[in-house]
């Protein structure tokens, strides 16, 4: 085993953990720029993918929400048991959240009212049309939800900082705050896109500028880091959606109407190129 995938972190020897020695390697990527464009790729497929399954394919909110769960599940196992960081594997665990988040978001926020549906349609897919709370109180309730996990994550004494994340307990706190963010991110994408009046290009061009001031603070010693981390990760979600609408939606309405099919397997291809080019770089390491 090589020494450098040894964690150095204390929390190694974490108490809360039965079998400190049996789950020390990192399992989480380095915080570099290469991650965080593969992160907006991925988040911007899940806006892509998740209103494919639901609207495109008609699915609904409800049956989509399910089934992108399940898969959410299945991949986030796979990450779990893996034993090392594996490309491929964290990805596609990024990119379940991200279309569970998008149709989750959708079922919470909206109904089968003309607002959202299109042709005249008077219902999507099968089950419930969604529990039309609005963005706010949408909103509300992830930000609620979300604090709650941070602030379990701090009990436990797990650290924030995912380069150091070495424990299961950790790891299983991190995927359940990125579900539930990539959720938030999506209501925030959803609203600046729809309801603020600036459309899909307007809530791309803002949540861009705030995420280059959270650059900026970065050069600011008082500001710890591990918090502009996460303001920009959940930040990088509504920067997907509204990207992501962008794509797909008539030019009526602002958009470039490159459909759900086309502009993800566009993105599909880029995520898969660059998740093959961060596995080459992680075996020569």
């Amino acid at each position: 085993m090589d020494k450098s995938e040894l964690a150095s972190d204390p929390s190694v020897t974490d108490p809360h953990v039965a079998d400190p020695g049996a789950y020390v390697m990192k399992k989480l990527p380095e915080v570099t720029l290469a991650f965080w464009v593969m992160k907006i790729a991925a988040t911007t497929l899940g806006e892509t993918a998740g209103d494919l399954f639901a609207q495109t394919l008609k699915l609904g909110y409800f049956l989509t929400t399910i089934l992108l769960f399940l898969i959410f599940v299945i991949t986030l196992v796979v990450q779990l048991r893996s034993r090392r960081y594996n490309p491929f594997f964290y990805w596609t665990v990024i990119l379940s959240t991200s279309m569970a988040g998008t149709t989750m978001s959708d079922f919470m926020n909206r109904d089968a009212s003309a607002k959202y549906l299109s042709g005249g349609a008077t219902s999507l897919g099968w089950g419930p049309q969604g529990l039309g709370l609005g963005y706010p109180a949408g909103a509300a309730i992830l930000i609620s939800l979300l604090i709650a996990i941070f602030v379990v994550w701090k009990l436990t004494g797990q650290t924030f900082v995912i380069r150091d994340i070495v424990t299961f307990r950790g790891e299983a706190l991190f995927w359940s705050a990125i579900l539930v963010s990539n959720t938030l991110g999506t209501s925030m994408g959803d609203f600046l896109s729809d309801s603020s009046g600036l459309g899909y290009a307007g809530g791309a061009l803002l949540v861009g500028g705030v995420l280059a001031g959270l650059l900026a603070l970065t050069r600011v010693p008082v500001v710890p880091n591990v918090l502009l981390f996460w303001f920009a990760f959940v930040l990088t979600r509504p920067l997907g959606a509204t990207a992501g609408d962008f794509l797909t939606k008539p030019v009526a309405k602002g958009g470039l109407d490159l459909g759900t099919v086309g502009s993800s397997a566009v993105l599909l291809t880029i995520l898969v190129g660059l998740m093959g080019y961060a596995h080459l770089k992680e075996r020569r390491s």
